[in-house]
Order: structure tokens, then C-alpha cells, then sequence
């Protein structure tokens, strides 16, 4: 996802015709197709920018022009809106991209934006679950840490995820965290543990959508397991597609 629409299009028009399965087109276009063809689209604002707004419905109406852009493209899926909560001014890879550090907020404008999206028949996907706010590493880079008691997850991390469950959402994309109140297997990501992915995510809250890893050739999980052992361990957590 690069150069121009045409050209994708072209694309997104040749791949059906010699695959042997049925393909679902992903993006991850959380300002719209602006953000990855950036040779004539322009992107929509970033999330933290939509997030000083007072009026959710504009953010509703981004995300339906986000959606309509890529209905016209041929597009199935796609992986925005970002509903971490911005609570960590040292966090090196959300910040912007976060509606801000209101968890009321974030569930507002995230339902609104998966709205917009959802009303053009694609899927929009919640990430990254179950909350990448409160990190001061990049997952791409490394393992992030968070500390904090199960309880204090629940009461603000996932209090988003857990209100655009209920509203519909069609998908969600897990973080490369490790997070010993989920589980304290050494080194094990949430997006690799079972006990994150089926025990929390299917079992406890309930959503039964398409579970997306988050890019497995990211840090967070390549700084300690191969490529190989990565992608089993993803099937074993119970996801139903690899990124």
C-alpha cells in the first residue's frame, strides 16, 4: 500500500482473479487511504487532532469518508480506529494517534468513527488491544511492560474496548505487551498468550469477532521468538488471522 489509488486498485482487481481462496484486503489506514498513498490522497487529521473536536459526530463523519474511501478501493478491512488511551506522555508510539487520555472520550469517538466506517460495509478493528497507552517503549523496537493490578486495567484500559464490543465493532488487533496481571510468562507477549487472546478476549468479554496479531515481525515479539515458533504460538493463543 503505496503510490497512488490506480495503482492499488489494479492490484486489489488482479489478486481475486489468481487466488485459489477468496481474499479479505486489509489496510491500515487509521487517517484514511491518505496515510499509506500518499502520492494524491490526502490523510485525514490524526486522532489526538479529532480528539480536541467537541462534536462526535464529526468524528463519525471521518470515519465515513475513511470508509467510503476504501469501499471504492476494494477494500475489506480496516485497521483503525485506535482506541488506546493517551495516559503515558512518554509513549513514543501512540500519542498522536490516540483520541486522547479521557477513556469516556476515547469509547465516544472511537464507536463514532467505527460507525462511519462500519455504515459502508467495512470492517473497522479496535486496537490495540487490551491497551497500548501506558508504555514508554515501542513495540516495534522492543517488549513494552505494564505493571499495573488486572483491576486497574479494567477500570480504564479496557473500558473502551469492552463499549465498542458492545456497539458492534467487527474486529479487533492485539498489542505486543507483556502484562503480568494477564500473564507472567516471561517474555510472552499478549498477542502470543492464550490466556490473553481466548481466556480474556473470547471467555470473559465476550467478543466474537476476527482477532488480528498485531505485524508479527515487530520487536515485541521477534526479540524473542523466531518467525516459526511466533506464528504457532499465534494459532495456539486462538487467533483467527496472522498480520
Amino acid at each position: 500500500f503505496q503510490d497512488g489509488p490506480i495503482k492499488q486498485a489494479n492490484f486489489i482487481n488482479r489478486f481475486p482473479q489468481i487466488a485459489q481462496t477468496p481474499l479479505m484486503v486489509c489496510i491500515d489506514g487509521e487517517t484514511g487511504l491518505g496515510m499509506r498513498m500518499t502520492d494524491s490522497v490526502n490523510k485525514f487529521p490524526d486522532q489526538l487532532t479529532l480528539g480536541a473536536v467537541q462534536d462526535a459526530a464529526i468524528v463519525y463523519e471521518v470515519g465515513k469518508a475513511i470508509g467510503e474511501q476504501c469501499k471504492r478501493e476494494g477494500i475489506q478491512v480496516n485497521y483503525a480506529p485506535v482506541i488506546d488511551i493517551n495516559n503515558n506522555p512518554n509513549n513514543p508510539v501512540i500519542n498522536f494517534r490516540s483520541f486522547g487520555e479521557d477513556k469516556y472520550k476515547v469509547a465516544l469517538f472511537g464507536t463514532q468513527m467505527m460507525r462511519g466506517i462500519q455504515e459502508n460495509n467495512v470492517m473497522a478493528c479496535a486496537k490495540h488491544f487490551p491497551g497500548h497507552g501506558d508504555v514508554s517503549v515501542d513495540s516495534h523496537l522492543d517488549l513494552p511492560v505494564i505493571s499495573k493490578s488486572f483491576a486497574a486495567l479494567d477500570s480504564l484500559e479496557l473500558y473502551p474496548f469492552k463499549t465498542l464490543f458492545d456497539e458492534g465493532i467487527g474486529s479487533v488487533m492485539i498489542a505486543h505487551l507483556s502484562i503480568p496481571a494477564i500473564d507472567n510468562t516471561p517474555h510472552l507477549p499478549t498477542s502470543l498468550s492464550k490466556k490473553n487472546v481466548t481466556d480474556l478476549l473470547r471467555n470473559e468479554l465476550g467478543f466474537h469477532g476476527i482477532s488480528f496479531t498485531d505485524a508479527l515481525e515487530m520487536q515485541g515479539v521477534a526479540k524473542y521468538f523466531t518467525k516459526v515458533d511466533a506464528e504457532v504460538q499465534s494459532l495456539v493463543a486462538g487467533y483467527a488471522m496472522l498480520c
